[in-house]
């Protein structure tokens, strides 16, 4: 399963961020490609433990059911709902907001399975290094796809 811990789709993931351009224009969705850096760069503070979330009690009650889906092979789907934290509000600037990301998914890598096991995700709880690895990389490479990187 393709994972950011793996260093083909890991290199393969900074070049397609390096495609993206300020006037990249989304395929799907609502967000700017300045916000979607800032949203993704927000993520992966979470799978590094830099920025903490407490999971909802629905997700507390019912992530059991949708788990497995999320940590698997699918890519992701269109227009999917994201949690509070992860919404932007504001315009970043684009080249702060992309060398941002690119920085975090630097940390992220350098970290490993072992460096990111039990951080908690904003919606499923404790997830493990290698989940991680995964999730992240489906977020990206998700975003990426959004603005044609």
């Amino acid at each position: 399963m393709a994972s950011l811990f793996n260093p083909a789709e890991y290199q393969s993931i900074l070049s397609r961020l390096e495609s993206l351009k300020p006037d990249s224009q989304r395929q799907w969705g609502k967000m700017t490609v300045s916000r979607m850096l800032e949203h993704t760069a927000r993520a992966v503070e979470m799978a590094t433990g830099k920025r903490r979330m407490n999971p909802p009690l629905l997700g507390k009650l019912i992530g059991w059911i949708f788990r497995g889906g999320f940590v698997g092979p699918k890519p992701f789907g269109k227009n999917s709902p994201t949690g509070p934290d992860l919404i932007i509000a504001d315009e970043p600037e684009f080249a702060r907001a992309k060398d941002r990301l690119r920085s975090l998914l630097v940390e992220f890598h350098g970290l490993g399975e072992r460096g990111c096991d039990g951080n908690i995700h904003g919606f499923f709880g404790r997830m493990s290094g290698a989940e991680w690895g995964v999730i992240q990389y489906k977020h990206v490479d998700h975003h990426l796809r959004q603005f044609g990187g």
